[in-house]
């Protein structure tokens, strides 16, 4: 009997294969040529990201060494500015620290270094750095009365905030 239920079951499986509509036959060169294309455009595509990656990290690095250098020199320009803030009676020691001074800002300058945070600005959290408080009713809110660190920026990359001291 196991035998008569095969054979009445293989004319149905004929059946249900022969109503299955045909595969279109794919030329199997066109099917490798179509792969292969696929893999050439995205090693392409993948080069033109690695390559645009790379200049982008290239122009940021320089950015980035530029400003750690010039954060390395600011140590420099609080003493120079904290000298020229102190009284001397030697007038060719004051004009030696002027000049040093000058010449320190002119090379600031000259890579791009912009110095912020005077008294009398507008305060903006994103470039200042507000240690102090105080109410005084003949300044008007938000303004910078006191600045203890000026603060300094390459582009739009902030170097170091300005510390200052805010009314009201």
């Amino acid at each position: 009997m196991a035998k008569k239920e095969k054979k009445e079951t293989k004319p149905a499986e004929e059946a249900v294969e022969s109503t299955v509509a045909p595969e279109e036959t794919v030329n199997p060169f066109e099917e490798k040529y179509n792969a292969e294309h696929d893999a050439y455009l995205r090693l392409a595509a993948e080069y033109d990201n690695f390559r645009k990656r790379t200049i982008k990290e290239k122009e940021n690095s320089y950015a980035n060494g530029k400003a750690d250098a010039v954060e390395k020199l600011l140590p420099v320009y609080d003493n120079l500015s904290r000298a020229l803030n102190q009284e001397t009676a030697d007038a060719a020691y004051k004009k030696g620290v002027e000049m040093t001074m000058n010449e320190l800002v002119k090379i600031l300058s000259g890579l791009g270094v912009e110095i912020f945070g005077a008294v009398g600005e507008e305060f903006d959290p994103n470039i200042h750095n507000a240690v102090m408080h105080t109410e005084d009713d003949s300044v008007g809110e938000n303004i910078i009365t006191q600045v203890f660190q000026q603060g300094f920026k390459i582009g739009e990359k902030i170097v170091r905030f300005a510390m200052v001291q805010v009314a009201n």
